[in-house]
């Protein structure tokens, strides 16, 4: 085999493969064998078939096509390390040349691994967002504490926000019925905007026993995205009934003796969080930067594949949710060229970032061992809500255990560039990355092939 190599970009290059016929034989034999196994021709039994036989009832053509189908992965994977090329992406293959007994002559285009120049790690900065535990963060923790607790009464009055109402609701359109627009005895809360636009803004006001009608934008089914005429009914108004903010609700609601003890602990675990908001900053923040210093190209097919698997994702979501993708864009006022622009975006980002990951990866040679590889197969099984073995094997079936790898050596590399780089806040306060991990996994739900 002889292979040349065409360098159409960056990220892009063209080899032309030429295979002698005399290569070509392991492959035609396993043609002729599968093939053979798979007709049946009286006198001979199933892959028994002499090859002129075959030749004769089959077509020689069709086996030198199957012939030649079955070589060319194997020649251009010779051909890729023939040439030290990094490839990525499915590769593009068109056959140039090819007769019986004469060479196989093809080209192939594929994306590979552009070269990155990384920019200097020590001495590089980030900020994030200077985030502080509030007394009105607290208060709100606790107003939503107590509303656990508290209980519900009914009142003769008119419903007011914050209210709970049991309703009646009937949709149309034009006249028309809506298929499932009619629900009867329903509980709402008045202010949650949990139903339909318009909603809490008519049932304000209303009391129990009255009716009024007002107009809404549907946003699903085959009405979706039209205006329908809705008619409610108030059956009853309860309003909620809070406990004292006292000790004795502290100990109702917490493991806690007093209100004090309390309200620490709800700063303490309201500063977790804004811990995590800055870690996430500081990643995000740190990789965009860096990213962009290293001026990292997206090679196109892996670009182009990728928007292709995450609109095929959305669509399954929005399946599995009884939604089309074009009550969706209605629903967001966006048109299928918006779509695509979003998703190209966050495709590119996402690459960038991988490539940007796997060059700090190979720079600094790190490999993933075993006890890594099952730590994280484990982490996933756990939070798939499955037996490590069970995910393990779903795995191996789907052919994905050598992207698990490439994600936690990726993390790795992650955690490598945030322990250099230096994160400060607003105030200039400098965090190292342990005070602001607090035992979470900066990588976790990232850098995924398919995640952003």
């Amino acid at each position: 085999m002889e292979s040349t190599v065409e360098t159409l970009s960056p990220t892009r290059v063209r080899l032309a493969i030429e295979v002698p016929f005399a290569e070509l034989e392991p492959s035609l034999k396993q043609a002729y064998k599968e093939i053979g196994a798979q007709v049946t021709i009286p006198g001979f039994r199933k892959g028994k078939v002499p090859p002129v036989v075959l030749d004769q009832r089959i077509g020689r053509e069709r086996i030198l096509s199957e012939a030649v189908q079955g070589a060319i992965p194997g020649q251009l994977l010779a051909a890729v390390r023939q040439n030290d090329l990094r490839t990525i992406g499915r590769p593009s293959v068109e056959i140039t040349e090819f007769g019986d007994g004469q060479p196989l002559k093809f080209t192939a285009e594929v994306d590979v691994r552009p070269e990155i120049t990384l920019p200097e790690l020590d001495g590089f900065e980030v900020t994030v967002d200077t985030m502080t535990v509030t007394d009105e963060a607290i208060d709100e923790q606790l107003e939503a504490l107590r509303a656990r607790f508290g209980t519900l009464k009914g009142v003769d009055r008119p419903a007011q926000r914050g209210d709970f109402v049991q309703l009646d609701l009937a949709a149309s359109v034009d006249g028309q019925e809506v298929p499932g627009g009619t629900a009867t005895n329903l509980s709402h809360e008045v202010g949650s905007n949990q139903l339909l636009p318009g909603l809490d803004e008519t049932v304000e006001g209303m009391s129990a026993g009255e009716s009024a009608t007002f107009t809404s934008t549907l946003v699903a089914g085959e009405f979706a995205g039209r205006e329908a005429e809705v008619s409610v009914t108030v059956r009853t108004v309860r309003e909620r009934e809070l406990p004292p903010l006292d000790d004795d609700f502290a100990q109702l609601a917490s493991e806690f003796d007093t209100l004090e003890e309390l309200r620490a602990d709800i700063a303490t675990r309201l500063g977790r969080v804004l811990r995590r908001q800055q870690l996430v900053q500081a990643r995000d923040r740190a990789l965009q930067a860096l990213v962009e210093a290293a001026d990292i190209p997206v090679p196109e097919g892996v670009l182009s594949d990728e928007v292709q698997a995450r609109r095929q994702a959305l669509v399954d979501r929005l399946e599995r949710a009884g939604l089309s993708l074009d009550e969706f864009l209605a629903s967001d006022n966006k048109t299928e060229e918006d779509l695509t622009a979003d998703l190209t975006e966050a495709a590119s980002r996402a690459i960038r970032n991988q490539l940007f990951l796997d060059a700090v990866a190979d720079a600094e040679e790190f490999s993933v061992s075993d006890e890594e590889f099952t730590a994280e197969v484990v982490h996933r099984a756990q939070h798939a809500g499955m037996q490590p073995q069970q995910y393990y094997d779903q795995l191996v079936k789907a052919g994905l255990t050598a992207s698990i790898a490439v994600e936690v050596r990726r993390n790795k590399a992650l955690l490598s560039v945030l322990e250099r780089i230096t994160i400060k806040d607003g105030d200039g306060t400098v965090f190292t990355l342990n005070e602001l991990r607090g035992g979470v996994d900066p990588s976790e739900d990232h850098f995924g092939h398919n995640h952003d």
